[in-house]
């Protein structure tokens, strides 16, 4: 056993989901090594918790989706629906050899999978004590421009890193979001404003993403004025997109284009009502993740970003749009990236990636590294 598997699977039930005694967990193992999924059913029982495992494939699941009939999909929802609400926790290591797998799945068969299965996903998002993970594999370190071996001690690296660290910083940070009114973000191809008063606003430091370090809250939902641009290149249902900028008039996204795929952002973002609003906007400060890889849950984590999300709001700071699409797309506002500036409420908060205000200096690199 890769004394790493030990390591990660002890934080996950420990830091990330806290399992109790006689508390049921469903260990979903999409594509990962079998020694994992034993190091986290080891983990699960040292804790005196009850393992549940499910085992999946992205290329069996292609298939099952690909012209499913829709009888498939409602009797797959009733008993995923049920088993889920039976769990108290979900723990998901999702590995992928093929990051376009689904990419040419017809539209049609990828929304109606994602809306007759969204019942499941709300259940565990709002009702269990969920952490989503990736799985290092070949084809995350080709994305990510580094060799297999050099990407997997980044990996663990990032995934294991002492969380406790970003407590102080992110708390002030959720403090100051829960209170402000006005955002303004200023940026290379990016002058946009919007109110967050009234919305909540949650850090997350470990216990739901690993990697983690960030603080969302979410935008009223008329309120978003302006255009952004983003930096980042990011993957939607299978499909890349770069240099995709927004354009904003009372909230909704009247303009959107891409250098790449800009045919199949316009058909995402016409998914339903709710797709062209903002459901999410977050601060990110993970100082072991610098540069984006094509895999949401670090890019979105990236030390000197923040994400703006098309789609769903979260329950936890919602604005009241709902949609079956939640896209987190990335500005990465450091010095090397362009810069970037962040204000609340007429305040400088960060500038160029560092936090300015000195109870937000803990979230800088030099504090979190030390």
């Amino acid at each position: 056993m890769d004394p790493r598997y030990t390591l990660l699977a002890q934080n996950l039930v420990s830091h990330s989901t806290n399992l109790q005694p006689g508390e049921k967990v469903l260990l979903h193992a999409f594509d990962i090594p079998d020694k994992m999924t034993l190091a986290l059913i080891r983990a699960v029982r040292a804790r005196k918790a009850i393992p549940f495992v499910q085992v999946q494939s992205a290329i069996l699941d292609r298939e099952c989706i690909l012209n499913g009939a829709g009888e498939q999909f409602e009797a797959s929802s009733h008993w995923e629906l049920e088993r889920m609400k039976k769990m108290d926790a979900y723990i998901a290591l999702r590995g992928s050899s093929n990051v376009f797998e689904n990419s040419d799945l017809p539209p049609d068969d990828m929304r109606r999978a994602m809306k007759i299965l969204k019942p499941v996903l709300d259940w565990r998002v709002k009702k269990t004590k969920w952490c989503v993970l990736r799985w290092p594999s070949p084809s995350m370190a080709q994305q990510a421009k580094k060799s297999t071996e050099a990407f997997e001690k980044f990996y663990f690296e990032a995934c294991c890193m002492d969380y406790s660290r970003m407590n102080e910083g992110m708390r002030a940070l959720e403090r100051r979001m829960k209170s402000a009114d006005s955002v303004k973000i200023i940026g290379s191809g990016t002058d946009l404003r919007f109110s967050i008063k009234g919305i909540d606003a949650v850090a997350c430091g470990g216990t739901h993403n690993i990697p983690d370090g960030e603080v969302f809250s979410c935008p009223v939902k008329d309120s978003v004025e302006g255009v952004i641009s983003f930096n980042a290149d990011t993957i939607y249902q299978g499909t890349s997109f770069s240099d995709i900028s927004l354009k904003f008039e009372k909230g909704r996204i009247v303009e959107a284009t891409a250098s790449s795929s800009e045919d199949k952002l316009n058909e995402i973002l016409d998914s339903d009502a709710g797709a062209r609003f903002i459901g999410e906007f977050a601060i990110a400060f993970n100082p072991m993740i610098r540069e984006p890889m094509l895999d949401i849950l670090f890019d979105e984590k990236i030390c000197g970003s923040f994400h703006f999300t098309p789609g769903q709001a979260y329950e936890e700071a919602n604005n009241g749009n709902e949609s079956q699409v939640h896209w987190d797309m990335v500005n990465i506002q450091r010095e090397e990236w362009g810069g970037g500036e962040i204000w609340f409420d007429g305040e400088l908060i960060r500038k160029d990636g560092i936090f300015l205000p000195d109870d937000l200096k803990k979230l800088n690199p030099e504090y979190l590294l030390s």
